[in-house]
């Protein structure tokens, strides 16, 4: 019988993911609920449980969204949420977290999308602080919905409330609603200190994410993949600093690619570009954050000093405390010196 030697053994060390210091950087947040928790709350209100499949569009997903998110009702309702999403991210081994929400949907619950948002912050202001979790938000414009003036009106109440908002983001189908409709409202919000973070070059082409670039200042982009295909936007992604924040079960299950062999993840990372994996729906697209980078493991199959630079990424261009961004970096060189556990 012949055994590895020491060298082969260390090589091929399985290190347990969860104990990875990361941040989710790109979750819409209703969506971050797990199944039990939608499935307890479907009960409640007499609902279905929306059919949570492939989509064969982006309309049909965003029609299970709304779905799978009208169980949210009353305080109890948004109270089981936060502690549920911010339970679920600790153990995922996130330290941080930047969730997406847009008051619109609820505005036959809530008077106003204040009042809704008052009741957002508190009930997770009160479940990051139990779970040890550091929140921060992003207000997003809703580029189907919202025209020029309720993005501008969004990024005042972003800037007004800055101790726990860190950015501005662009969301909704981006077929035929180009980053330039909302040029003044992005220039204000980032003027008042939020980051720019929208979402481009998912459904469109990476003309969408050059606009958002040249247009709304963008510090990170959601999605971004359809980059690749312009080779002259990769060395500019690369020398300008900027951020992917990429959701690759999303992008297939939105048929943005066929597979994961598909995915262009691993070209845009040779292109020295920086990237944070994230899960961006996870109830409707079946993953987590903690799934997506066992994906960049078995999909990918990257090394963990590779995992550990896109968790390091993703730390670094949050908006995480000083003192939360030296710890995570301290814990993902003690994660990669670790022998597994």
């Amino acid at each position: 019988m012949s055994f590895p030697d020491t060298e082969s053994l260390e090589n091929h060390i399985m290190r347990n993911l969860a104990l990875l210091p990361k941040a989710h950087l790109h979750l819409h947040l209703e969506a971050g609920m797990s199944t039990d928790l939608l499935v307890e709350l479907a009960k409640k209100y007499k609902r279905e449980v929306p059919v949570i499949s492939g989509f064969g569009n982006f309309a049909a997903f965003s029609d299970t969204y709304v779905a799978a998110t009208d169980v949210l009702r009353d305080r109890a309702d948004w109270e089981l949420l936060a502690e549920d999403i911010c339970r679920s991210h600790v153990d995922d081994g996130a330290v941080y977290l930047e969730p997406a929400f847009w008051a619109g949907n609820y505005r036959h619950i809530f008077d106003s999308d204040d009042q809704c948002w008052d009741l957002v912050f508190e009930v997770f202001d009160n479940a990051a602080s139990s779970s040890g979790l550091e929140l921060k938000f992003m207000v997003p414009v809703d580029r189907v919905k919202d025209n020029p003036d309720e993005a501008m009106a969004l990024a005042r109440f972003a800037i007004r409330n800055r101790d726990r908002v860190a950015s501005f983001g662009l969301h909704n189908d981006e077929v035929g609603h180009p980053p330039g409709d909302f040029v003044d409202a992005f220039r204000h919000a980032v003027d008042g200190g939020l980051l720019s973070t929208p979402h481009a070059g998912e459904l469109e082409s990476g003309q969408y994410v050059v606009d958002s670039l040249d247009l709304l200042d963008a510090d990170r982009i959601g999605h971004g993949v359809r980059s690749v295909e312009l080779p002259a936007l990769l060395e500019r992604l690369a020398s300008e600093h900027i951020c992917l924040d990429v959701c690759p079960t999303s992008n297939i299950m939105l048929g943005v690619y066929p597979d994961i062999d598909s995915h262009p993840l691993p070209q845009i990372l040779e292109a020295g570009i920086s990237c944070s994996i994230n899960a961006d729906d996870p109830i409707l697209f079946g993953s987590t954050l903690l799934g997506e980078y066992e994906v960049c493991r078995s999909g990918f199959g990257f090394d963990d000093d590779r995992i550990a630079g896109i968790a390091r990424t993703s730390i670094e261009f949050s908006s995480a405390s000083d003192e939360t961004k030296l710890a995570a970096f301290a814990g993902i060189d003690d994660w990669l010196g670790s022998n597994g556990n």
